[in-house]
């Protein structure tokens, strides 16, 4: 029996009414949003507007208008930093982020923007006050990433959005392994900025995202192009949303995505992570029975969502990915997850470790199989 347990790359399986908003949305509606009055491409505007909407209440924002689609929370960070930022500027982050924020705030920083990377702790989870403490009169962004996709550790982002608002700075949250699966209230956890994948914890297909901005936030385009509105003008309208959504909608995706939105507010983002939570716990009290075997990430379950990463001594992380999948279909990942600066703080450098990230649809069972399986690795 095949076991998924990479989750944190890209949820699968998919609930079945993802599956057939995609095929819905390409064969019963076809159409472009905003490209046109007919029947059709009504239907497709109305889908991407309740998408829309659906995002809006999971994340408690009022306005709908503030989220705007994306291909990935990649763009989404792009979008982000590059709206934002401006040479001289001094930006906060972390050394547990991924390569997603972490490599566009290097491109930016040699473009003459100011980092500032605090070290997180050995269990990866950053000290507000040491945030405190980098702060200039120029800081105009702290950006951090919520959940750590090497450790599962959750960062405080209550508090170090509390420290951006003294500091009259921006708060960039990445909620590339936290969206669906924690939590999350935008307007009171002071977010200002969000980057959310569509094919993580909300379940839609690959190819999707958000970018949420505040209200307050003053925006520049990434992309500029056509948007259905204002046509005769050639500078690019800054009107939220469509302003920032140049080109076609990927229609199918966002239909998809509407589908895996209202999957998980059905289920509840609480009893997801009450799941996860016992997924991981079950994994972690198991796995550190075995000789040999390391665990990284916080041990208080509270602290951690979804992903735990493992090393073996001895054994190469990737081989033991390797047997995993070709002895026993079990799906992990092995390696630095595109997160080097993080294994650097949790001490896993180069050699990364072996993530299992379990979703909604894991169950007790398949966890009993992984540990079972890295057991006859050893």
């Amino acid at each position: 029996m095949s076991i998924y347990l990479d989750n944190a790359a890209t949820s699968y399986p998919k609930p079945e009414e993802v599956y057939q908003a995609v095929m819905n949305a390409m064969r019963e509606v076809g159409a472009s949003p905003g490209r046109g009055g007919h029947r059709r491409s009504l239907e497709a505007g109305r889908i991407v507007f309740q998408a829309r909407e659906a995002a809006a209440a999971l994340f408690c924002a009022p306005d709908s208008s503030r989220f705007i689609f994306t291909h990935s929370a990649t763009e989404s960070l792009n979008m982000a930093l590059r709206g934002t930022l401006l040479p001289g500027d001094h930006v906060i982050t972390t050394s547990m982020e991924h390569n997603s924020l972490a490599r566009p705030l290097h491109l930016l920083q040699r473009q003459g923007v100011e980092l500032t990377v605090v070290q997180a702790g050995p269990d990866g989870r950053v000290d507000p006050v040491n945030i405190r403490r980098v702060l200039t009169p120029r800081t105009r962004m702290i950006a951090v990433g919520h959940v750590s996709n090497v450790s599962g550790t959750i960062q405080p982002i209550e508090a170090l959005s509390a420290i951006a608002r003294e500091a009259g700075a921006l708060f960039l949250l990445d909620a590339a392994q936290s969206a669906g699966c924690v939590p999350i209230d935008v307007i009171g956890s002071g977010i200002d900025l969000m980057a959310v994948p569509g094919h993580k914890g909300l379940y839609g297909p690959q190819g999707t995202g958000l970018l949420y901005v505040a209200p307050h936030v003053a925006l520049r385009p990434l992309l500029t192009g056509g948007t259905g509105t204002n046509s005769t003008s050639e500078e690019q309208p800054v009107t939220m949303p469509e302003g920032f959504e140049a080109g076609t909608h990927n229609l199918p995706g966002i239909a998809g995505l509407k589908a895996g939105i209202e999957f998980v507010m059905k289920q509840g983002v609480a009893a997801i992570a009450d799941h996860e939570r016992a997924l991981v716990c079950a994994a972690r009290e198991r796995l550190q029975a075995l000789a040999g075997v390391t665990l990284y990430g916080p041990s208080d379950p509270v602290l951690r969502a979804a992903v735990l990463s493992f090393t073996i001594a001895g054994k190469d992380s990737s081989w033991v990915a390797f047997e995993l999948d070709q002895r026993f279909d079990i799906a992990v990942r092995a390696g630095l997850h595109c997160a080097p600066r993080a294994h650097r703080t949790l001490g896993t450098f180069p050699g990364g470790t072996v993530r299992v990230s379990p979703g909604w649809f894991t169950s007790l069972e398949d966890i009993a199989m992984l540990v079972n399986a890295v057991e006859k690795c050893l």
